[in-house]
C-alpha cells in the first residue's frame, strides 16, 4: 500500500527555485531518508508533505489521513511547562483534552458540594472510560519506560530536560498515538552515543513507516531502506542505506564520465569531418569555375558537410553532463612543522563552573605529535569544557595546562562565537599579511563563496556557512594542533567528506569532539573517554574500542548466565532429593517443577553456546 504520492512538486523561495520536478512515492514499511546538499529544500519539502506549508505547483496524494501522521518537531509548541508525562499525553489531543476536564471538576468538587458538578464528572467519567483513558495513560507510562526515560524525571518540566532526554520524550509522546507513518526532521542531532544507538534500535524494530532527514551516515547504514536524493532540479529514490546509494551513484559517475569520453571523442571527429569537407567543398568550389560536373561534385561535398553538421546537432542536443560539475569544497590545511614529541599537557587539573558540579578532578592528558584524539562520552561528561581548558578559554580552578613553545593551536568552537560577525567574508581575508583582493577572491570560490556571496556579512550567514568561514581561516593558519568542536555540526554530507579528506590529508595533531561517528572512526588514533564520574585514556581506534566493549559486555553476559545455570542446578538438586509426595496432586507439581528447571537450564546453555 502506498503512504504517500508526490507528483511534480515545485517550491519556489524569495523569488529562486528551491526544487522543482520531484515526484516519489513511499510504500508501507518503508524507511526513507531524504538526501542532499544544504540549501536544497528537506525541511521545506517535509514541511509541505504535512500539509505546514503551500508547494507552488504539484500534488501530494495521502492514501493516510495526516491525522495518523507522526511529525517530531524540534520545538513543540505548549510543551515548556508541561511535567514530561503530561507532555507524552498531549500528543493524544481529544484524550488529554478530556483528562485536563475531569481534572479541573475533581478540583472544584473538592470545594464545593454541587450536584450538577457531580453529573457533569459522571457523564465526562463515562466518556473518558469508552475512550480507553485508563489504559492509555498506562500506555504512556510503557512508552516512557520503553525510551528509557528515568521516572525521576517524568514530573519534571519538560523544558529542564536535556537534548537527548528530550528526544527520548517526544518518541515516547509518538509512539502514545502509534503513529502509521512518522515524518523527523534532523531526529539525531546533538544526540550522545547511547541515546543514537537507542533510536536506531527502537527505528529498525518500528512497524510503521518513516520519512526523515538526517546528515549522520552512521545513522543511515543503519535504519534506512531507501535514500531519496533531493536536487534543485528533481530526486531520484534509491534502494538500501547510505552505503548503498554511495555505491550507486559512483557507479553511475563511472558510466556517466566514460559516455561523455565517448561523446566528447565522437564530437571531435565530428569537428574533424566538418572541417574537412569544408576546406574540400571551398576548394572544389573554387576549382570548378563553369563546370558543371565538378560543380556536381561539389555539391556532394556540401550535403556531406550538411549531414556532419546536422549529426553534430543531435549530438549537443543529446549530450550528457560532465560528471560532478557542481561545484565543491576545496580545502588543504597546513600545519606547522614540529619536532619536540610533546604538543600539549594537562596536569593534575581540576575544574567546576560557578556554583556547579566538578567537571574535572585531576586531570591530566598529553597531546603528542600524530595524535588524533577522538574526546567521547554522553552529553554533559564536559567534551567541550576539555577543549576550552586545553585552548586556554578556561582557566582551571587547580593545575596546568602547559604548551610546547613550538604548540600553535587552531581552534574551532561549535558555537562558532570565535568569527567577527560585522565583517564581511572578503574584509575577514583581506586582514591577513600579503593577502591581495584577486588571492582572496581565489580562495573565496575554492571554499564556495563566488561572486557577491563574498561581500556577505559574517553574521548573516547560515550555520552551514559560518562553518566554512571557520574552516577558512584554519586554512591560513599554519597550525599545528587543531582543536575541532563538532566542526561538521552545520554541513551537508558532501561538505563533510570534503572536510574529512583534508583532516586526513593534515600532517598535525588533532583533538576532536563530534556526534559524527563516521568521522570518528576515520580520524581518531586515540581516544579519551568522558563519563561524568572518570577520565579514560584508549589507545587505539573508535571500532578497537566497541570491539572491547563488545567482548567485556559479551563476558558480563556470559558470566551472568554463569550463575543462572549453577542456581537452577542447585535448586534441580534439591526438587530430586526430595521425598515422594503423597498425594498424586503434589507429585505432579514436583514433576512440573522438575521439568520447567530443566527447560531453562536447556535455554540459557544453547543461549550461552550462540
Amino acid at each position: 500500500m502506498l503512504i504517500v504520492k508526490a507528483t511534480d512538486l515545485r517550491k519556489e523561495w524569495d523569488g529562486s527555485v528551491l526544487f522543482e520536478n520531484v515526484s516519489f512515492e513511499i510504500a508501507e514499511g518503508q524507511r526513507v531518508a531524504v538526501f542532499g546538499r544544504n540549501g536544497t529544500g528537506k525541511t521545506t519539502l517535509l514541511k509541505g508533505l504535512l500539509g505546514q506549508t503551500a508547494f507552488d505547483h504539484g500534488s501530494v496524494h495521502r492514501n493516510l489521513p495526516l491525522e495518523e501522521w507522526g511529525w517530531l518537531e524540534q520545538h513543540p509548541e505548549g510543551a515548556r511547562e508541561r511535567t514530561v508525562l503530561d507532555f507524552v499525553l498531549s500528543g493524544s489531543e481529544s484524550r488529554y483534552a478530556l483528562k485536563l476536564r475531569l481534572e479541573d471538576l475533581q478540583r472544584r468538587m473538592s470545594q464545593e458540594e454541587s450536584a450538577e458538578l457531580l453529573d457533569q464528572y459522571g457523564e465526562l467519567h463515562e466518556r473518558y472510560m469508552q475512550q480507553g483513558g485508563y489504559d492509555w495513560e498506562l500506555q504512556a507510562e510503557k512508552c516512557l519506560q520503553r525510551v528509557r526515560l528515568d521516572p525521576a524525571l517524568w514530573t519534571r518540566p519538560f523544558h529542564g530536560l536535556s537534548g537527548g532526554q528530550k528526544t527520548r520524550a517526544q518518541f515516547a509522546r509518538l509512539m502514545v498515538r502509534e503513529p502509521k507513518f512518522i515524518v523527523l526532521d534532523e531526529p539525531t542531532n546533538h544526540l550522545d552515543e547511547e541515546t543514537l544507538d537507542w533510536l536506531e534500535q527502537w527505528l529498525r524494530q518500528y512497524a510503521g513507516t518513516v520519512l526523515f532527514v538526517s546528515h549522520d551516515r552512521y545513522f543511515l547504514d543503519r535504519t534506512a531502506t531507501a535514500v531519496y536524493e533531493l536536487t534543485g532540479q528533481g530526486g531520484r529514490m534509491y534502494p538500501g542505506c547510505y552505503s548503498d546509494y554511495r555505491r550507486q551513484k559512483d557507479l553511475e559517475w563511472q558510466s556517466q564520465e566514460a559516455l561523455y569520453k565517448k561523446q566528447e571523442q565522437a564530437r571531435e571527429k565530428l569537428l574533424e569531418s566538418i572541417r574537412r569537407y569544408q576546406q574540400w567543398f571551398n576548394q572544389a568550389h573554387q576549382a570548378a569555375g563553369q563546370n558543371d560536373f565538378l560543380r556536381s561534385k561539389a555539391k556532394k561535398n556540401v550535403s556531406r558537410l550538411k549531414a556532419k553538421e546536422a549529426a553534430l546537432e543531435r549530438l549537443d542536443r543529446d549530450r550528457v553532463r560532465k560528471p560532478r560539475e557542481e561545484g565543491s569544497l576545496h580545502m588543504q590545511l597546513k600545519d606547522r612543522p614540529f619536532a619536540a614529541e610533546t604538543l600539549l599537557r594537562i596536569e593534575e587539573v581540576c575544574f567546576a563552573y560557578e556554583g556547579g558540579r566538578q567537571i574535572f578532578h585531576s586531570l591530566s592528558v598529553n597531546v603528542n605529535r600524530g595524535d588524533r584524539v577522538a574526546v567521547i562520552g554522553p552529553n554533559g561528561a564536559g567534551k567541550s569544557t576539555l577543549l576550552r581548558l586545553m585552548t586556554g578559554s578556561l582557566t582551571p580552578d587547580s593545575g596546568e595546562v602547559k604548551l610546547h613553545p613550538q604548540t600553535k593551536i587552531g581552534y574551532f568552537a561549535q558555537e562558532l562565537d570565535q568569527l567577527n560577525r560585522e565583517e564581511t567574508i572578503l574584509d575577514s581575508l583581506l586582514r591577513l599579511p600579503d593577502m591581495t583582493q584577486s588571492h582572496a577572491r581565489t580562495i573565496l570560490g575554492c571554499f564556495l563563496f563566488s561572486g557577491d556571496e563574498a561581500f556577505k556579512r559574517i553574521g548573516d550567514l547560515s550555520m552551514g556557512e559560518k562553518c566554512r568561514v571557520a574552516f577558512l581561516h584554519l586554512y591560513f593558519g599554519g597550525f599545528n594542533l587543531l582543536v575541532l568542536d563538532e566542526p561538521t555540526n552545520y554541513l551537508d554530507i558532501e561538505t563533510r567528506e570534503k572536510v574529512e579528506e583534508a583532516l586526513l590529508e593534515y600532517r598535525g595533531a588533532l583533538v576532536l569532539v563530534s556526534h559524527d561517528r563516521y568521522l570518528l572512526r576515520k580520524m581518531a588514533n586515540r581516544l579519551l573517554i568522558l563519563d561524568g564520574a572518570e577520565t579514560k585514556a584508549f589507545p587505539g581506534t573508535c571500532d578497537e574500542y566497541a570491539a572491547k566493549r563488545r567482548d567485556a559486555a559479551y563476558s558480563a553476559e556470559h558470566q551472568r548466565q554463569e550463575n543462572e545455570i549453577g542456581q537452577l542446578e542447585l535448586k534441580l538438586a534439591q526438587l530430586m532429593a526430595e521425598p515422594e509426595p503423597e498425594l498424586e496432586a503434589d507429585r505432579q507439581q514436583l514433576m512440573a517443577d522438575i521439568k520447567r528447571l530443566r527447560s531453562l537450564m536447556m535455554s540459557l546453555k544453547q543461549a550461552k553456546q550462540e
